[in-house]
């Protein structure tokens, strides 16, 4: 990956971060852009989310950010001083819910709860 290449890929976590948090109505759960993965020449980049919540919150959010991909490319557009907008493709993660819960087990381990 290249130095641009690494750029672009942090400004789009921040921006999309920003977006998704001021821009996007609908959003239930906690929302974290976990990674971006961008393509070489920069016209393509996979966005790994995860989100904190019930399985119905989960759901929801996931259909929403769905539905909002188009609208969340047209913001990035504008802040990413970029020639070309890169194609966004939205894939969830459960990355949040597994370490919450691992941290729920080191945590009744450490009190004595789990032997």
């Amino acid at each position: 990956m290249t130095l641009r290449n690494e750029r672009v890929r942090k400004e789009l976590m921040r921006d999309i971060s920003e977006i998704l948090r001021k821009e996007i109505r609908g959003l239930e759960g906690v929302v974290s852009i976990v990674d971006v993965e961008v393509s070489h020449d920069n016209s393509f980049a996979k966005v790994i989310y995860s989100v904190l919540g019930s399985e119905e919150q989960i759901e929801k959010t996931k259909a929403v950010i769905e539905k909002s991909t188009p609208k969340i490319r047209y913001n990035v557009g504008k802040v990413l001083r970029l020639r070309l907008t890169p194609e966004l493709r939205f894939v969830y993660t459960n990355g949040l819910e597994e370490s919450s819960r691992v941290v729920d087990l080191i945590n009744k381990i450490s009190r004595g709860e789990i032997k």
